[in-house]
């Protein structure tokens, strides 16, 4: 059987690890643009040390990234030679709305993701579109908070409806909130919260959490109304939680790490809070301020597909012993004996990936969509920047055979898969470039150094294969 006929075959990136131009267009600062490289990056992104602008002492890989604001028509004709079927992107907010708050868009941020669409369609690549991945303009944060402020909600309603009225017919397939569960973990990268002493961060958290959900159903709600062939998805961090023994407490500790990460795509998919959740906040003192009428908006406008981030399963223990962590991810776990790691420290398993995809299958019973799979590993070019790359090569085969087997053996519904970063980019957890992903090697390290020269790697022509065969032929 193998996957379906019009598998979705591609790659994903974000504006803000990719395209720079970040005062170029009339774009407004964000986020995810004063986040810098280097020991205060985690500080920054969790939200415990305050940085709103830039300052001379850091280096901020976001503002150029790999440039491809200018390199975008080059790129896209390069995935076009590995046959990609779609391209994963992600709008910069404050490239519509630069402070956030406008009533009327930006008519040259609009133009140029018009341009980027329709250069996609022109060699057959379906756009998948990220509506929010970490981008809240800061005008946003400094004023409002962020998503703290239910204001919020209506200024994401402005640019869903903005976006969907210009976009009709050019793209079909849309995320709302990428990573929607990095709102506990990352909480200013992710939605621009930033705590000052005395705040109640968990309330914060959620609360924040509860609007994006809010506007996460309201886009969905729009979508369809403008144009009822959009298809819109949720998605989340994913990664099963195996207990690390049999013992019966590590189970059940398994169990609630996996419905903490659940627990949003829950609502969304579900369109209602779950029962373990609302008892977990009550234990936790957490109280969400819902107002008429959100119950109901949730219930009536839940996603048509779950999509997902996948780079490693993760082990949940009660064993205060047992506290070796896995290094390098926001999602630090403990190790796991019978897996192998990145060069970041993130543990490889294939297996955990159709383990994933069962569990989220049989919970919510939608198309599933693979939007991030990959591996990030230093890449030694020679003088033509050519890759040997064959470490990437069977991480990804290895990756694409489990997938199939969920859908062959296990009947799972697949719509398609994007492979991260499929060009180089900026690593959201480290900042780094050196973290690479991609089929097309980018000329340029983390002190932002280099020429932006674009060249192919060995798994580029892999990648073309597997796409041709529809995933058939996985050889090297």
């Amino acid at each position: 059987m193998g996957f379906r006929k019009d598998f979705l075959w591609g790659g994903a990136t974000a504006a803000n690890q990719c395209e720079g131009g970040y005062d170029k267009g009339g774009r407004g600062l964000a986020n995810v643009d004063v986040v810098p490289i280097g020991k205060d990056r985690f500080p920054v992104i969790s939200g415990q040390q305050k940085m709103f602008d830039f300052d001379e002492d850091h280096f901020y890989p976001a503002k150029e990234a790999i440039d491809m604001y200018t390199h975008y028509k080059e790129d896209i004709a390069l995935f076009a030679e590995m046959g990609f079927k779609t391209y994963r992107l992600s709008i910069a907010w404050s490239r519509i709305f630069p402070k956030g708050d406008e009533t009327e868009p930006n008519e040259e941020g609009l133009k140029f993701y018009e341009d980027m669409f329709k250069e996609c369609k022109k060699h057959g690549i379906e756009p998948l579109v990220t509506i929010t991945h970490f981008d809240c303009p800061m005008h946003l944060v400094e004023k409002y908070g962020a998503w703290r402020s239910r204001e919020l909600v209506g200024f994401y309603e402005n640019l869903c409806k903005a976006i969907f009225t210009r976009y009709k017919g050019l793209v079909k397939y849309w995320l709302t909130f990428n990573e929607i569960n990095m709102i506990l973990h990352a909480p200013f990268m992710g939605a621009g919260l930033y705590f000052e002493e005395g705040d109640d961060v968990e309330q914060i958290k959620y609360q924040a959490a509860h609007h994006e959900l809010l506007a996460s159903a309201v886009a969905t709600k729009i979508a369809h109304e403008v144009d009822p062939e959009n298809q819109v998805g949720c998605m989340l961090a994913a990664g099963a939680y195996y207990p690390y023994s049999s013992k019966p407490e590590d189970v059940w500790a398994s169990r609630s790490d996996d419905r903490e990460n659940y627990f949003f795509i829950d609502v969304q998919s579900r369109g209602e809070y779950p029962a373990y959740a609302l008892k977990e906040m009550e234990r936790k003192g957490i109280e969400i301020k819902m107002e008429e009428g959100d119950k109901e908006l949730l219930k009536a406008h839940t996603v048509d597909f779950i999509s997902f981030s996948y780079y490693s399963s993760r082990v949940s223990t009660t064993d205060p012993e047992l506290l070796e962590q896995t290094e390098g991810n926001i999602f630090a776990s403990v190790k796991n004996p019978y897996l192998e790691a990145s060069e970041w420290g993130w543990q490889i398993d294939p297996l955990g990936l159709r383990i994933t995809m069962n569990d989220l299958y049989d919970r919510y019973q939608k198309p599933l969509f693979v939007v991030e799979n990959g591996l990030g590993a230093v890449d030694n070019p020679d003088e033509n920047g050519y890759v040997e790359d064959d470490y990437r090569i069977e991480y990804l085969a290895a990756h694409i055979e489990a997938m199939r087997d969920a859908v062959d053996e296990d009947g799972v519904d697949l719509l398609g898969y994007t492979t991260w970063g499929c060009i180089d980019l900026v690593s959201a957890g480290t900042g780094e470039m050196k973290k690479r992903y991609g089929f097309i090697y980018v000329d340029r390290d983390n002190e932002g150094n280099g020429t932006l020269k674009r060249s192919k790697k060995k798994s580029f022509d892999w990648y073309k294969k597997v796409i041709e065969t529809n995933g058939e032929d996985l050889t090297n």
